[in-house]
């Protein structure tokens, strides 16, 4: 149980449901596997209230129709359980007939975007484009994006948000041109016990990521890299964090 709570030093949700198992172990393994069943349950049922507030949201902020979204990573059921986080305003907007198209960033190095948000996009019918990381400031100054939404691994307790490594460069060509940049995320991604982002640990993963491609070498032999896999976005160019519960809303663009 240690080691899977430590897997993912940076995401809290994960060591969070080990807990949350773990207090019913005394009671044997048919509550833990009740308890852990529960936590699906509650997850899949957080995310769809949490989108559909962020879904709300945006079209009170964006008076486009319809809307261009440009998301980061896979915050879809692939990354929670039935649902998702922000592919759920994606979801919501569609339904609503409120959706124009989604650009989906890559998300190098492992290619999240590229390889599993296209797939869910593409399963759903909703008409998407995949950009590289580098060009998401180029469509945020193209007029190309109305909302710019993303999912969380931790919330700090001031509002900083560790999500995938490139979200950081995202959030400043929203503030840059505007855009408004949403957070979606369940209350269980809250850490009051951290006070800002400084705080949070950052996992870095193998050098071997960023130094190959499909198996080939694309640097010079021994070149080293700089690898985090997540970064810390600023609580002050965010401008709403969204929960199933509540909105904050933050001195970040589009307000």
């Amino acid at each position: 149980a240690a080691r899977l709570a430590a897997a993912r030093p940076t995401a809290v949700n994960l060591g969070w449901g080990v807990e949350r198992a773990l207090k019913r172990l005394p009671e044997g393994p048919d509550a833990v596997l009740a308890e852990a069943l529960a936590v699906l349950e509650e997850d899949e049922r957080a995310n769809r209230k949490a989108s559909r507030r962020a879904a709300d949201l945006i079209l009170q902020l964006c008076p486009r129709r319809p809307l261009r979204l440009l998301t980061h990573c896979n915050t879809g059921r692939l990354a929670t359980v039935a649902w998702g986080t922000a592919l759920g305003v994606v979801w919501h907007l569609a339904a609503d007939g409120q959706l124009e198209y989604v650009l989906a960033d890559e998300t190098r190095p492992l290619l999240q975007g590229a390889r599993l948000t296209a797939w869910e996009l593409a399963e759903a019918g909703i008409p998407y484009r995949v950009l590289v990381d580098s060009a998401a400031p180029a469509a945020l100054a193209q007029g190309l994006v109305d909302a710019v939404v993303v999912g969380a691994d931790r919330i700090a307790a001031n509002g900083d948000v560790a999500n995938k490594i490139g979200t950081y460069a995202v959030a400043l060509a929203a503030a840059r041109h505007r855009v408004p940049f949403v957070v979606v995320a369940p209350e269980s991604t809250l850490d009051l016990s951290i006070p800002d982002g400084s705080r949070i640990t950052i996992e870095e993963r193998p050098v071997e990521e960023v130094t190959r491609f499909a198996g080939q070498p694309v640097t010079p032999p021994g070149a080293g890299a700089f690898n985090p896999a997540f970064d810390v976005t600023p609580a002050d160019l965010v401008t709403a964090i969204v929960t199933e519960d509540r909105v904050f809303h933050g001195p970040g663009a589009g307000q």
